[in-house]
């Protein structure tokens, strides 16, 4: 399908920056920016009169199969709240609820200008398949949890393989692998992933030093820090993703920049279950790849990007007492090409630039929340509000038009998640 939006503001990179544009798109790709591919013939025309044009937001950790948890385990300390509410759910769980809330996950990410997203899982095939229907990008990582050579965690690693090969067809589909954390797979157990991830060429997705109690624990039983394990236990030798990062200390900071390590910062989540702010701009001045989550919505509770992109463009500026601290323009970064970079798909998406992936959302300007139309950059992050996303399209395909979702039942979908918690109690 070609697709031509005319006459419209974006927001370009290197540097960022705001253009009057038209855009030309062919298939799967941006095939021309202000300049009409020859032979060109729009199949559909889109105005851009009062609309701004964005790369899509990518949620760089999330759980999709937690959005039927959200509102159900609040106000707890944080292992309270895994161990004693969330982990009660999820062994209640079958793998058709596991799609179903992957389902309503896409929907609300899409709604709030989400393209494409990282997600640990533990159900296989069910989130896959619904991203595979629902035309959304996205990283998929088996979470992986295990002791030593024991039969639970190798089968494990056996059904992220069964799962990458499954959807081998599938472009917007990748895969990672997904220790969960340090104080579920134990050292052995994590060099073992380490070697399958090099063996596979595979990255790693992994929650790291999200919790002082993880930090002390840590100590106790490694005498070291979460970072100094993963790197000491070789993880670090693909491209790696550490979701939270909130208790690292300088010496960890700088085995992550020496490592090329990118970090996603999840900041609703992590105050929400009370453990602190991540150490952003410090990871930034180190050069740091830092890019921007939601989380799953059980600790959310929601999936909307747009807010993250709020807090994370106050919260430092509060803390460190400064307002120069992460502006508008990083965090719009962290939101997109920072993302994309994590994820290895920085050739694909997370810029509009020709011969990139269309992944693309059209945000309707004309709403209190963004007029008047002073600085698009700075309305992402200081006043939107998500619902401001009126169009997306991924891999050239139009997924959400006049913010109605094309590809989903969204009704169906409300349905069978309240069926799943009402069965489930």
């Amino acid at each position: 399908m070609n697709i031509l939006i005319k006459n419209i503001k974006a927001i370009l990179n290197d540097p960022v920056r705001v253009e009057d544009i038209d855009l030309y798109i062919s298939g799967k790709l941006i095939a021309g920016i202000n300049e009409e591919p020859e032979g060109f013939m729009a199949d559909k025309v889109i105005d851009g009169t009062d609309r701004l044009l964005t790369p899509g937001l990518i949620n760089a950790h999330t759980h999709s199969y937690m959005s039927f948890m959200r509102n159900c385990a609040d106000d707890l300390a944080f292992m309270d709240w895994l161990f004693g509410r969330i982990d009660p759910i999820e062994q209640k769980m079958t793998d058709k609820d596991a799609y179903w809330g992957a389902q309503l996950a896409i929907v609300e990410m899409m709604k709030s200008g989400t393209t494409c997203f990282n997600d640990m899982q533990m159900n296989i095939m069910q989130t896959t398949a619904a991203v595979k229907e629902s035309g959304m990008r996205a990283v998929i990582c088996r979470g992986l949890v295990g002791s030593g050579t024991d039969e639970a965690g190798s089968m494990r690693l056996k059904q992220a393989y069964e799962e990458r090969d499954a959807f081998k067809d599938c472009d917007r589909l990748s895969f990672r692998l997904g220790p969960h954390a340090p104080y579920t797979c134990d050292e052995e157990y994590l060099k073992i992933v380490a070697k399958e991830a090099v063996k596979e060429k595979m990255g790693i997705h992994m929650h790291l030093s999200e919790s002082k109690t993880e930090i002390e624990n840590c100590r106790k039983d490694y005498g070291c820090s979460p970072i100094e394990l993963a790197e000491r236990c070789g993880l670090f030798e693909v491209p790696f993703i550490a979701a939270h990062c909130v208790q690292v200390d300088e010496h960890d900071m700088d085995i992550m920049a020496a490592k090329n390590v990118s970090v996603v910062t999840n900041p609703a989540s992590n105050m929400k279950l009370g453990n602190g702010f991540a150490p952003v701009p410090e990871m930034m001045a180190k050069g740091i790849n830092v890019c921007l989550g939601t989380d799953g919505a059980a600790s959310n509770n929601a999936l909307n990007l747009i807010h993250e992109m709020s807090l994370v463009a106050l919260i430092h500026k509060g803390t460190h007492a400064t307002p120069q601290c992460v502006s508008a323009v990083e965090t719009f970064e962290m939101a997109t090409i920072n993302g994309a970079k994590a994820l290895g798909l920085d050739k694909e998406c997370g810029s509009i630039e020709k011969g990139k992936k269309a992944d693309l959302v059209i945000w309707n300007m004309k709403q209190p929340s963004m007029w008047p139309k002073n600085d698009p950059v700075a309305s992402l992050s200081y006043s939107a509000n998500g619902s401001e996303a009126d169009t997306v399209i991924i891999d050239g395909e139009i997924t959400m038009e006049n913010r109605k979702i094309l590809t989903l039942d969204e009704e169906r979908i409300l349905h069978e998640t309240q069926n799943i918690m009402d069965r489930i109690g």
